[in-house]
């Protein structure tokens, strides 16, 4: 890995991070250290489990309100509405319990318990002024590293489009990353929000904003996903796999919350607003294919890439190594169960083409190190995944 002589850049990571089989029972103190109240963000299939009702006996007399309707795409007036009753009850800290839409969610509720309005309103980066109101995450997924990001992705329905807005006064305050939270996670979903973080190390390595900070725990996230995620889908209840799991999550996290991401998720964030194809599936079944579109500008960083993927790049040239890796990710994917086609979830040849010209307006789109000019470009991507 090689830097320019005018190198510059921030780097920004203040979540405090709790880890352990059983660092839930931090939660009231944790809590207690950032406010009074505490209102709970979950979703449906939590409420259904165990998991809530554990959150909600360890905050006790702290919790004032739950709100549990979160969907799998979290929208503008989910948000709204989710504020407008933590507002309601008076609490002064959101708990987030989920995975990325919930705690997304929860974000976007923090902006608008602290600044009025709606969610709306602050569509963009960077646009507040202030420390939001505090938010303390639970993960119940190894992917997304919301936990410790500036940014949160929320559909807008008016204009059938995933909205980033990225704030570094809305970091999390606190992350609790409990493995036995993830022990009952399906295997596809573990594979999928696994290849999620995979994506976001992969992306962040080789972005527009990288720098040495972004790259060095961007590359170990990748070393870990390529050593744990197998067995985190093969046994579930290996904690060890889990755990890892969740560390190469928020490592993923920190690296493209600093260094951004690229064309994959802006064409994964198109298929989710056109055809509500989950964020982490879409991702998985992109990245070979948006790897070899980006390997001849960046041969080099794809080869270091190729050997945190564990690759004997050693007699290869840097070219040879690129298109290596992505033959390994391809691999990859069918390791962990992921060997669908884009066909295989009944996206259309039409819709290839209206996600194509949307993902050219994905903030996403502009930190890729390739150039993208034209949205036959990306629709020749989406082909090849096709």
């Amino acid at each position: 890995m090689t830097y320019d002589a005018d190198l510059s850049f921030n780097y920004l990571g203040p979540t405090k991070v709790i880890f352990g089989a059983g660092s839930i029972d931090e939660i009231p103190m944790e809590v207690s250290a950032l406010g009074k109240t505490a209102f709970l963000v979950t979703d449906p299939g939590l409420m259904a489990t165990g998991l809530v009702d554990q959150v909600k006996e360890r905050l006790g007399h702290l919790l004032v309100g739950v709100y549990a309707d979160v969907p799998q795409d979290s929208g503008m007036d989910v948000v709204d509405q989710g504020a407008a009753s933590a507002m309601a009850a008076g609490a002064d800290v959101v708990v987030s319990l989920g995975g990325g839409s919930v705690i997304d969610t929860a974000k976007g509720m923090c902006i608008v318990m602290t600044e009025g309005g709606s969610l709306r309103d602050f569509q963009g980066m960077q646009l507040l002024t202030r420390p939001q109101t505090p938010h303390l995450v639970i993960p119940t997924t190894a992917g997304t590293g919301s936990e410790v990001t500036a940014g949160a992705v929320v559909l807008d329905k008016d204009q059938g489009q995933k909205i980033i807005i990225f704030e570094s006064f809305n970091i999390p305050r606190v992350a609790i990353l409990d493995p036995r939270l993830t022990e009952g996670l399906s295997s596809d979903l573990t594979a999928s929000t696994g290849m999620d973080a995979m994506t976001h190390a992969v992306e962040s390595y080789v972005a527009q904003a990288r720098n040495p900070i972004s790259d060095a725990v961007a590359l170990h996230a990748i070393r870990l996903i390529m050593r744990y995620l197998p067995p985190a889908v093969e046994h579930g209840s290996d904690l060890v796999a889990r755990g890892q799991m969740q560390m190469a999550a928020l490592l993923a996290g920190w690296a493209f919350s600093n260094a951004m991401v690229g064309l994959v998720h802006a064409m994964a964030h198109s298929l989710g607003a056109i055809c509500r194809i989950p964020h982490g599936l879409a991702n998985a079944l992109l990245l070979p294919h948006v790897m070899r579109f980006n390997a001849e500008e960046v041969p080099e960083l794809s080869a270091d890439i190729a050997a945190a993927m564990g690759i004997a790049v050693h007699d290869m040239d840097a070219a040879t190594a690129a298109r290596a890796a992505a033959d390994e990710m391809a691999a990859f994917l069918k390791r962990v169960g992921l060997s669908q086609r884009l066909r295989d979830l009944d996206v259309t040849e039409e819709d290839l083409e209206a996600c194509a010209d949307l993902s050219m307006s994905d903030g996403s789109i502009i930190y890729n190190p390739r150039m993208v000019m034209e949205a036959e470009e990306v629709l020749s991507v989406y082909r090849n995944a096709y």
